[in-house]
Protein backbone atom coordinates (compact mmCIF):
# COMPACT_ATOMS: atom_id res chain seq x y z
CA UNK A 1 0.00 0.00 0.00
CA UNK A 2 2.88 2.33 0.87
CA UNK A 3 4.52 1.91 -2.51
CA UNK A 4 1.26 2.87 -4.24
CA UNK A 5 1.12 6.04 -2.15
CA UNK A 6 4.72 6.93 -3.06
CA UNK A 7 3.99 6.33 -6.75
CA UNK A 8 0.95 8.59 -6.54
CA UNK A 9 3.03 11.36 -4.95
CA UNK A 10 5.65 11.08 -7.70
CA UNK A 11 2.98 11.33 -10.41
CA UNK A 12 1.43 14.38 -8.75
CA UNK A 13 4.86 15.98 -8.37
CA UNK A 14 5.65 15.40 -12.06
CA UNK A 15 2.31 16.77 -13.20
CA UNK A 16 2.78 19.80 -10.95
CA UNK A 17 6.26 20.48 -12.37
CA UNK A 18 5.00 20.15 -15.92
CA UNK A 19 2.09 22.41 -15.12
CA UNK A 20 4.47 25.02 -13.69
CA UNK A 21 6.52 25.07 -16.88
CA UNK A 22 3.47 25.15 -19.13
CA UNK A 23 2.04 28.10 -17.20
CA UNK A 24 5.34 30.02 -17.38
CA UNK A 25 6.23 29.36 -21.04
CA UNK A 26 4.38 30.15 -24.28
CA UNK A 27 4.88 30.71 -28.00
CA UNK A 28 3.33 33.85 -29.47
CA UNK A 29 2.91 35.36 -32.92
CA UNK A 30 3.08 32.08 -34.86
CA UNK A 31 0.67 30.60 -37.38
CA UNK A 32 -0.04 27.66 -35.06
CA UNK A 33 -0.07 27.15 -31.31
CA UNK A 34 3.27 25.35 -31.41
CA UNK A 35 5.27 28.01 -33.27
CA UNK A 36 6.31 31.60 -32.61
CA UNK A 37 8.48 33.74 -30.35
CA UNK A 38 9.38 32.05 -27.07
CA UNK A 39 8.22 33.98 -24.01
CA UNK A 40 8.82 33.17 -20.34
CA UNK A 41 6.92 34.45 -17.31
CA UNK A 42 9.25 35.47 -14.48
CA UNK A 43 8.57 37.70 -11.48
CA UNK A 44 5.02 38.06 -12.77
CA UNK A 45 6.12 39.51 -16.14
CA UNK A 46 6.02 37.93 -19.62
CA UNK A 47 9.07 38.73 -21.75
CA UNK A 48 10.65 37.27 -24.90
CA UNK A 49 13.78 35.16 -24.54
CA UNK A 50 17.03 36.45 -25.99
CA UNK A 51 18.08 34.61 -29.13
CA UNK A 52 21.65 33.40 -29.50
CA UNK A 53 23.55 30.70 -31.39
CA UNK A 54 23.80 28.25 -28.51
CA UNK A 55 20.09 27.36 -28.77
CA UNK A 56 19.84 24.14 -30.79
CA UNK A 57 17.02 21.73 -31.67
CA UNK A 58 18.14 19.43 -28.88
CA UNK A 59 17.81 22.28 -26.38
CA UNK A 60 14.39 23.53 -27.43
CA UNK A 61 12.89 20.07 -27.95
CA UNK A 62 12.44 19.99 -24.18
CA UNK A 63 10.29 23.13 -24.39
CA UNK A 64 8.22 21.71 -27.26
CA UNK A 65 7.31 18.61 -25.31
CA UNK A 66 6.46 20.53 -22.15
CA UNK A 67 4.07 22.65 -24.20
CA UNK A 68 2.34 19.41 -25.29
CA UNK A 69 3.60 19.99 -28.81
CA UNK A 70 5.44 17.58 -31.05
CA UNK A 71 9.14 17.42 -31.90
CA UNK A 72 11.28 20.53 -32.40
CA UNK A 73 11.51 21.27 -36.12
CA UNK A 74 13.49 24.53 -36.21
CA UNK A 75 14.90 27.21 -33.93
CA UNK A 76 15.91 30.69 -35.06
CA UNK A 77 16.26 34.36 -34.24
CA UNK A 78 14.16 37.41 -35.04
CA UNK A 79 15.61 40.92 -35.08
CA UNK A 80 13.53 43.76 -33.71
CA UNK A 81 14.05 47.36 -34.82
CA UNK A 82 15.02 48.48 -31.31
CA UNK A 83 16.18 47.02 -28.05
CA UNK A 84 13.69 45.89 -25.45
CA UNK A 85 13.67 44.10 -22.11
CA UNK A 86 14.13 40.34 -22.56
CA UNK A 87 15.05 37.35 -20.43
CA UNK A 88 18.49 35.82 -20.94
CA UNK A 89 18.38 32.07 -20.25
CA UNK A 90 21.57 29.94 -20.46
CA UNK A 91 20.86 27.08 -22.86
CA UNK A 92 22.46 24.49 -20.55
CA UNK A 93 19.83 25.34 -17.92
CA UNK A 94 16.85 24.38 -20.10
CA UNK A 95 16.67 20.54 -19.93
CA UNK A 96 17.09 20.51 -16.13
CA UNK A 97 14.68 23.29 -15.15
CA UNK A 98 11.10 22.79 -14.03
CA UNK A 99 10.71 26.58 -14.22
CA UNK A 100 12.76 28.42 -16.87
CA UNK A 101 12.20 31.65 -14.98
CA UNK A 102 14.57 30.44 -12.28
CA UNK A 103 17.39 30.60 -14.84
CA UNK A 104 16.39 34.02 -16.24
CA UNK A 105 18.22 37.31 -15.92
CA UNK A 106 17.01 40.66 -17.25
CA UNK A 107 18.85 42.35 -20.13
CA UNK A 108 18.09 44.72 -23.00
CA UNK A 109 18.40 43.19 -26.48
CA UNK A 110 16.91 43.29 -29.97
CA UNK A 111 17.37 39.61 -30.92
CA UNK A 112 14.49 37.31 -29.95
CA UNK A 113 14.34 33.51 -29.95
CA UNK A 114 11.80 31.86 -32.30
CA UNK A 115 10.76 28.25 -32.17
CA UNK A 116 8.80 25.91 -34.43
CA UNK A 117 7.47 22.64 -33.02
CA UNK A 118 5.38 20.12 -34.93
CA UNK A 119 1.81 20.25 -33.70
CA UNK A 120 0.55 16.86 -34.86
CA UNK A 121 3.41 14.28 -34.87
CA UNK A 122 6.37 13.42 -32.68
CA UNK A 123 8.88 10.61 -32.20
CA UNK A 124 9.49 9.57 -28.59
CA UNK A 125 12.05 7.38 -26.77
CA UNK A 126 14.44 7.51 -29.74
CA UNK A 127 18.17 8.09 -29.89
CA UNK A 128 17.77 11.37 -31.81
CA UNK A 129 15.10 13.84 -32.94
CA UNK A 130 14.70 11.71 -36.07
CA UNK A 131 13.96 8.38 -34.40
CA UNK A 132 11.49 6.93 -31.94
CA UNK A 133 7.98 5.61 -31.47
CA UNK A 134 5.42 7.58 -33.45
CA UNK A 135 2.74 9.54 -31.62
CA UNK A 136 0.00 11.51 -33.36
CA UNK A 137 -2.18 14.35 -32.06
CA UNK A 138 -5.44 14.25 -33.99
CA UNK A 139 -7.37 16.57 -31.68
CA UNK A 140 -5.74 19.96 -31.07
CA UNK A 141 -8.35 20.96 -28.48
CA UNK A 142 -7.69 18.03 -26.13
CA UNK A 143 -3.94 17.60 -26.88
CA UNK A 144 -4.38 13.83 -26.78
CA UNK A 145 -1.37 11.99 -28.22
CA UNK A 146 -1.86 8.45 -29.49
CA UNK A 147 0.51 5.78 -30.76
CA UNK A 148 -0.10 4.20 -34.17
CA UNK A 149 -0.54 0.50 -34.91
CA UNK A 150 2.14 -1.00 -37.14
CA UNK A 151 -0.51 -2.63 -39.35
CA UNK A 152 -1.98 0.81 -40.13
CA UNK A 153 1.31 2.37 -41.23
CA UNK A 154 3.61 1.84 -44.21
CA UNK A 155 6.74 3.25 -45.86
CA UNK A 156 4.91 6.09 -47.63
CA UNK A 157 3.36 7.20 -44.33
CA UNK A 158 6.82 7.20 -42.75
CA UNK A 159 8.21 9.32 -45.60
CA UNK A 160 5.62 12.01 -44.84
CA UNK A 161 6.42 12.01 -41.11
CA UNK A 162 10.16 12.26 -41.72
CA UNK A 163 9.62 15.17 -44.10
CA UNK A 164 7.29 16.91 -41.66
CA UNK A 165 9.95 16.70 -38.94
CA UNK A 166 12.69 18.01 -41.24
CA UNK A 167 14.55 14.69 -41.29
CA UNK A 168 15.81 12.53 -44.15
CA UNK A 169 14.00 9.49 -45.64
CA UNK A 170 12.97 6.61 -43.33
CA UNK A 171 15.41 3.74 -43.00
CA UNK A 172 13.86 1.46 -40.37
CA UNK A 173 10.16 0.71 -39.81
CA UNK A 174 9.22 -1.77 -37.10
CA UNK A 175 6.67 -2.37 -34.36
CA UNK A 176 7.85 -2.00 -30.73
CA UNK A 177 11.22 -0.77 -31.99
CA UNK A 178 11.27 1.94 -29.32
CA UNK A 179 9.39 0.21 -26.53
CA UNK A 180 5.92 -1.14 -25.93
CA UNK A 181 3.07 1.21 -25.14
CA UNK A 182 -0.24 1.10 -23.38
CA UNK A 183 -3.47 2.65 -24.75
CA UNK A 184 -4.46 5.06 -26.19
CA UNK A 185 -3.74 3.70 -29.66
CA UNK A 186 -4.96 5.31 -32.88
CA UNK A 187 -7.32 2.89 -34.63
CA UNK A 188 -7.59 4.31 -38.16
CA UNK A 189 -5.23 3.46 -41.01
CA UNK A 190 -3.23 6.24 -42.68
CA UNK A 191 -3.30 6.19 -46.48
CA UNK A 192 -0.52 8.57 -47.56
CA UNK A 193 0.76 8.71 -51.11
CA UNK A 194 4.18 9.94 -49.97
CA UNK A 195 4.07 13.51 -51.33
CA UNK A 196 2.02 15.14 -48.54
CA UNK A 197 3.70 17.78 -46.35
CA UNK A 198 2.04 16.59 -43.12
CA UNK A 199 0.68 13.28 -41.87
CA UNK A 200 -2.75 14.70 -41.06
CA UNK A 201 -3.02 15.83 -44.70
CA UNK A 202 -3.19 12.15 -45.68
CA UNK A 203 -6.42 10.24 -46.11
CA UNK A 204 -7.34 7.73 -43.45
CA UNK A 205 -9.60 4.70 -43.40
CA UNK A 206 -13.22 5.21 -42.49
CA UNK A 207 -13.50 2.21 -40.14
CA UNK A 208 -11.74 1.68 -36.83
CA UNK A 209 -9.53 -1.29 -36.01
CA UNK A 210 -10.93 -3.33 -33.15
CA UNK A 211 -7.67 -4.38 -31.51
CA UNK A 212 -3.96 -3.73 -31.81
CA UNK A 213 -1.27 -5.28 -29.64
CA UNK A 214 0.78 -2.86 -27.57
CA UNK A 215 3.83 -4.58 -29.05
CA UNK A 216 2.84 -3.30 -32.49
CA UNK A 217 3.08 0.43 -31.81
CA UNK A 218 5.06 1.60 -34.83
CA UNK A 219 8.46 3.17 -34.43
CA UNK A 220 11.04 4.10 -37.03
CA UNK A 221 14.25 5.94 -37.78
CA UNK A 222 14.58 8.74 -40.31
CA UNK A 223 18.00 9.30 -41.81
CA UNK A 224 19.88 12.46 -40.94
CA UNK A 225 19.89 14.95 -43.88
CA UNK A 226 23.63 15.06 -44.61
CA UNK A 227 25.67 14.78 -47.81
CA UNK A 228 29.21 15.14 -49.18
CA UNK A 229 29.68 17.42 -52.21
CA UNK A 230 32.50 18.39 -54.52
CA UNK A 231 34.39 15.09 -54.28
CA UNK A 232 35.05 12.45 -56.90
CA UNK A 233 32.39 10.20 -55.33
CA UNK A 234 29.44 10.54 -52.98
CA UNK A 235 31.65 9.30 -50.09
CA UNK A 236 34.16 12.14 -50.13
CA UNK A 237 33.89 15.92 -50.24
CA UNK A 238 32.62 18.88 -48.23
CA UNK A 239 30.21 17.91 -45.47
CA UNK A 240 26.82 19.62 -45.78
CA UNK A 241 23.74 19.50 -43.59
CA UNK A 242 20.13 20.29 -44.51
CA UNK A 243 18.33 22.28 -41.83
CA UNK A 244 15.33 24.60 -42.16
CA UNK A 245 15.09 23.44 -45.77
CA UNK A 246 18.57 24.76 -46.63
CA UNK A 247 21.80 22.89 -47.44
CA UNK A 248 24.90 24.51 -45.92
CA UNK A 249 28.48 23.41 -45.16
CA UNK A 250 29.10 22.16 -41.61
CA UNK A 251 31.63 23.88 -39.37
CA UNK A 252 32.91 23.52 -35.84
CA UNK A 253 33.68 26.83 -34.18
CA UNK A 254 36.77 25.65 -32.31
CA UNK A 255 38.38 22.90 -34.41
CA UNK A 256 37.83 20.24 -37.06
CA UNK A 257 35.26 17.56 -36.45
CA UNK A 258 36.59 14.50 -34.69
CA UNK A 259 36.64 11.13 -36.45
CA UNK A 260 33.84 10.02 -34.11
CA UNK A 261 31.66 12.93 -35.24
CA UNK A 262 32.58 12.35 -38.89
CA UNK A 263 31.85 8.62 -38.57
CA UNK A 264 28.19 9.41 -37.89
CA UNK A 265 27.96 11.23 -41.25
CA UNK A 266 29.71 8.38 -43.10
CA UNK A 267 27.33 5.90 -41.50
CA UNK A 268 24.26 7.92 -42.49
CA UNK A 269 25.50 7.95 -46.09
CA UNK A 270 26.21 4.20 -46.09
CA UNK A 271 29.85 5.04 -46.83
CA UNK A 272 31.54 2.93 -44.18
CA UNK A 273 33.72 4.57 -41.54
CA UNK A 274 35.49 7.93 -41.46
CA UNK A 275 39.14 7.87 -42.58
CA UNK A 276 40.04 11.53 -42.35
CA UNK A 277 38.50 14.94 -41.79
CA UNK A 278 40.08 18.36 -42.27
CA UNK A 279 39.23 22.04 -42.24
CA UNK A 280 40.05 24.32 -45.17
CA UNK A 281 39.50 27.98 -45.89
CA UNK A 282 36.85 29.02 -48.38
CA UNK A 283 34.79 32.12 -49.13
CA UNK A 284 32.94 33.70 -46.22
CA UNK A 285 29.46 32.22 -46.23
CA UNK A 286 26.52 30.97 -44.17
CA UNK A 287 27.26 27.62 -42.52
CA UNK A 288 25.66 25.36 -39.96
CA UNK A 289 27.74 25.54 -36.81
CA UNK A 290 27.67 22.17 -35.05
CA UNK A 291 28.43 22.35 -31.34
CA UNK A 292 30.89 19.61 -30.38
CA UNK A 293 29.68 19.43 -26.80
CA UNK A 294 26.19 18.63 -28.09
CA UNK A 295 27.38 15.94 -30.51
CA UNK A 296 29.58 14.33 -27.85
CA UNK A 297 26.49 13.86 -25.68
CA UNK A 298 25.09 11.51 -28.32
CA UNK A 299 22.93 13.81 -30.43
CA UNK A 300 22.91 13.86 -34.21
CA UNK A 301 24.40 16.84 -36.06
CA UNK A 302 21.04 18.33 -37.04
CA UNK A 303 20.02 18.52 -33.38
CA UNK A 304 23.22 20.40 -32.56
CA UNK A 305 23.28 22.89 -35.46
CA UNK A 306 22.84 26.64 -35.39
CA UNK A 307 23.25 29.35 -38.04
CA UNK A 308 26.68 30.96 -38.35
CA UNK A 309 29.03 32.72 -40.78
CA UNK A 310 32.48 31.34 -41.48
CA UNK A 311 35.21 31.12 -44.11
CA UNK A 312 36.14 27.57 -43.09
CA UNK A 313 34.47 24.32 -44.16
CA UNK A 314 35.00 20.63 -43.32
CA UNK A 315 36.19 18.03 -45.86
CA UNK A 316 35.52 14.38 -45.12
CA UNK A 317 36.79 11.10 -46.57
CA UNK A 318 34.82 7.91 -45.85
CA UNK A 319 36.18 4.38 -46.32
CA UNK A 320 33.74 3.32 -49.09
CA UNK A 321 35.21 5.87 -51.46
CA UNK A 322 35.34 3.89 -54.70
CA UNK A 323 32.71 2.64 -57.09
CA UNK A 324 32.44 -1.13 -57.45
CA UNK A 325 34.29 -2.44 -60.53
CA UNK A 326 32.58 -4.36 -63.32
CA UNK A 327 33.68 -7.80 -64.50
CA UNK A 328 32.98 -9.29 -67.94
CA UNK A 329 34.26 -12.12 -70.15
CA UNK A 330 34.65 -12.81 -73.86
CA UNK A 331 35.71 -15.93 -75.77
CA UNK A 332 37.59 -16.43 -79.03
CA UNK A 333 34.79 -18.71 -80.27
CA UNK A 334 31.52 -17.19 -79.18
CA UNK A 335 32.48 -13.59 -78.43
CA UNK A 336 30.78 -11.75 -75.61
CA UNK A 337 27.89 -13.78 -74.24
CA UNK A 338 24.70 -12.47 -72.69
CA UNK A 339 25.26 -15.05 -69.96
CA UNK A 340 28.30 -13.04 -68.87
CA UNK A 341 26.02 -10.19 -67.93
CA UNK A 342 24.15 -12.60 -65.68
CA UNK A 343 27.42 -13.53 -63.94
CA UNK A 344 27.49 -17.01 -65.51
CA UNK A 345 29.54 -17.90 -68.60
CA UNK A 346 30.44 -21.03 -70.56
CA UNK A 347 33.58 -21.51 -72.67
CA UNK A 348 34.69 -24.48 -74.75
CA UNK A 349 37.67 -26.61 -73.99
CA UNK A 350 40.87 -25.23 -75.68
CA UNK A 351 39.22 -21.91 -76.61
CA UNK A 352 40.84 -18.65 -75.54
CA UNK A 353 38.91 -16.35 -73.22
CA UNK A 354 39.50 -12.92 -71.71
CA UNK A 355 38.25 -11.59 -68.38
CA UNK A 356 38.02 -7.80 -68.24
CA UNK A 357 37.92 -5.59 -65.15
CA UNK A 358 36.79 -1.96 -65.41
CA UNK A 359 35.64 0.85 -63.16
CA UNK A 360 33.95 4.21 -63.63
CA UNK A 361 36.53 7.02 -63.89
CA UNK A 362 37.20 8.67 -60.53
CA UNK A 363 40.95 8.88 -60.02
CA UNK A 364 43.90 8.11 -62.31
CA UNK A 365 46.07 5.04 -61.79
CA UNK A 366 45.43 2.11 -59.52
CA UNK A 367 45.58 -1.59 -60.29
CA UNK A 368 43.25 -4.55 -60.73
CA UNK A 369 43.63 -7.85 -58.96
CA UNK A 370 41.82 -10.76 -60.54
CA UNK A 371 41.03 -13.47 -58.01
CA UNK A 372 40.28 -16.98 -59.24
CA UNK A 373 38.80 -19.53 -56.83
CA UNK A 374 38.12 -23.18 -57.64
CA UNK A 375 37.08 -26.08 -55.44
CA UNK A 376 40.66 -26.74 -54.36
CA UNK A 377 42.79 -23.65 -55.08
CA UNK A 378 42.93 -19.85 -55.24
CA UNK A 379 45.06 -17.69 -57.57
CA UNK A 380 45.57 -13.93 -57.74
CA UNK A 381 46.79 -11.98 -60.79
CA UNK A 382 47.53 -8.24 -60.88
CA UNK A 383 47.75 -5.68 -63.68
CA UNK A 384 47.94 -1.88 -63.69
CA UNK A 385 44.76 -0.04 -64.60
CA UNK A 386 45.03 1.44 -68.08
CA UNK A 387 42.16 3.74 -69.02
CA UNK A 388 40.43 2.48 -65.86
CA UNK A 389 40.45 -1.16 -67.04
CA UNK A 390 42.60 -4.30 -67.32
CA UNK A 391 42.24 -7.43 -69.46
CA UNK A 392 43.39 -10.93 -68.49
CA UNK A 393 43.81 -13.40 -71.39
CA UNK A 394 43.62 -17.14 -70.73
CA UNK A 395 44.82 -19.50 -73.49
CA UNK A 396 43.38 -22.96 -74.19
CA UNK A 397 40.65 -23.28 -71.60
CA UNK A 398 40.84 -26.39 -69.42
CA UNK A 399 38.70 -27.75 -66.59
CA UNK A 400 41.19 -26.19 -64.17
CA UNK A 401 39.96 -22.75 -65.32
CA UNK A 402 36.49 -23.56 -64.06
CA UNK A 403 35.46 -21.63 -60.94
CA UNK A 404 34.63 -18.13 -59.67
CA UNK A 405 36.36 -14.91 -60.69
CA UNK A 406 36.21 -11.43 -59.15
CA UNK A 407 37.94 -8.11 -59.79
CA UNK A 408 39.39 -6.02 -56.93
CA UNK A 409 40.41 -2.45 -57.73
CA UNK A 410 43.22 -1.02 -55.56
CA UNK A 411 44.07 2.67 -55.34
CA UNK A 412 46.32 4.81 -53.13
CA UNK A 413 44.88 8.32 -52.76
CA UNK A 414 44.51 10.89 -49.96
CA UNK A 415 47.35 9.12 -48.12
CA UNK A 416 45.22 5.98 -47.75
CA UNK A 417 44.89 2.64 -49.51
CA UNK A 418 41.41 1.94 -50.86
CA UNK A 419 39.95 -1.11 -52.55
CA UNK A 420 36.61 -2.12 -54.04
CA UNK A 421 35.44 -5.53 -55.23
CA UNK A 422 33.17 -6.60 -58.07
CA UNK A 423 30.49 -9.27 -57.92
CA UNK A 424 31.46 -12.87 -58.64
CA UNK A 425 31.53 -14.30 -62.16
CA UNK A 426 31.14 -18.07 -62.53
CA UNK A 427 32.93 -19.79 -65.41
CA UNK A 428 32.17 -23.29 -66.74
CA UNK A 429 34.42 -25.11 -69.21
CA UNK A 430 32.34 -27.29 -71.56
CA UNK A 431 33.50 -30.70 -72.73
CA UNK A 432 33.71 -30.69 -76.57
CA UNK A 433 32.11 -34.15 -76.67
CA UNK A 434 28.85 -32.40 -75.83
CA UNK A 435 28.36 -31.16 -79.38
CA UNK A 436 24.78 -29.86 -79.15
CA UNK A 437 25.52 -26.49 -77.50
CA UNK A 438 28.62 -26.15 -79.69
CA UNK A 439 26.60 -26.55 -82.92
CA UNK A 440 23.97 -24.10 -81.71
CA UNK A 441 26.58 -21.48 -80.79
CA UNK A 442 28.46 -21.86 -84.09
CA UNK A 443 25.23 -21.49 -86.08
CA UNK A 444 24.28 -18.40 -84.12
CA UNK A 445 27.75 -16.96 -84.61
CA UNK A 446 27.70 -17.59 -88.38
CA UNK A 447 24.26 -16.04 -88.75
CA UNK A 448 25.39 -13.00 -86.76
CA UNK A 449 28.50 -12.54 -88.89
CA UNK A 450 26.44 -12.96 -92.07
CA UNK A 451 23.94 -10.32 -91.03
CA UNK A 452 26.71 -7.96 -89.95
CA UNK A 453 28.56 -8.37 -93.27
CA UNK A 454 25.47 -7.32 -95.25
CA UNK A 455 25.26 -4.04 -93.40
CA UNK A 456 28.99 -3.18 -93.67
CA UNK A 457 31.52 -2.36 -96.39
CA UNK A 458 32.94 -5.50 -98.11
CA UNK A 459 36.52 -4.61 -97.31
CA UNK A 460 35.83 -4.33 -93.55
CA UNK A 461 36.71 -7.42 -91.57
CA UNK A 462 36.15 -8.29 -87.98
CA UNK A 463 39.34 -8.38 -85.97
CA UNK A 464 38.95 -11.43 -83.76
CA UNK A 465 42.39 -11.26 -82.21
CA UNK A 466 42.67 -10.63 -78.48
CA UNK A 467 45.73 -8.42 -78.06
CA UNK A 468 45.53 -8.19 -74.33
CA UNK A 469 47.82 -9.37 -71.60
CA UNK A 470 48.36 -13.15 -71.68
CA UNK A 471 47.68 -15.05 -68.54
CA UNK A 472 47.23 -18.72 -67.75
CA UNK A 473 46.70 -20.98 -64.76
CA UNK A 474 50.07 -22.47 -63.59
CA UNK A 475 51.17 -25.67 -65.27
CA UNK A 476 50.96 -27.53 -62.00
CA UNK A 477 47.21 -26.98 -62.10
CA UNK A 478 46.89 -28.14 -65.68
CA UNK A 479 46.84 -24.67 -67.26
CA UNK A 480 49.15 -23.28 -69.95
CA UNK A 481 52.78 -22.60 -69.06
CA UNK A 482 54.37 -19.17 -69.62
CA UNK A 483 55.93 -20.51 -72.82
CA UNK A 484 52.52 -21.66 -74.08
CA UNK A 485 51.00 -18.30 -73.16
CA UNK A 486 53.72 -16.50 -75.10
CA UNK A 487 53.09 -18.63 -78.17
CA UNK A 488 49.40 -17.92 -77.85
CA UNK A 489 50.06 -14.21 -77.91
CA UNK A 490 52.02 -14.57 -81.14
Amino acid sequence: MDHLFVLLLLCISELHAEGELTESVRLVGGDIRCAGTLEVKHLGEWRPVEGHSAWTLKTVDFVCRKLACGSAVSVGEREESSRRSVWRIPYECVPNASDLGKCASSISHSTLLTLNCSDSVRLVNGTSLCSGRLEVNTNQSTQRWSSVCEDDFDQQDAEVVCRELGCGPPSVLQGALYGEVEAPMRTKEFQCRGHESALLDCRSSGSDRNTCSRRKAVGFTCSEPVRLVGGASRCTGTLELKYKGEWRPVNDYYSVLTLKEAAAACGELDCGSALSVGKRESSHRSVWLVLSSCVHSGSAQRGCATSFYSSFIQDLICSDLLFHPDISVSSSIVGVSEEAQQRGFQVFWHSNFTISCSIQPQYPGGSFQLTFTSSNSTHNYTQPAVNHSAHFLFLAAKPTHQGSYSCVYHLYVFSHNFFSESSLLSLIVIDPSDSTPFIIRVVVLLLTLLLDSRGQQPERQEDMELDYYNLGVPAAEGGPTEEEAARGAE
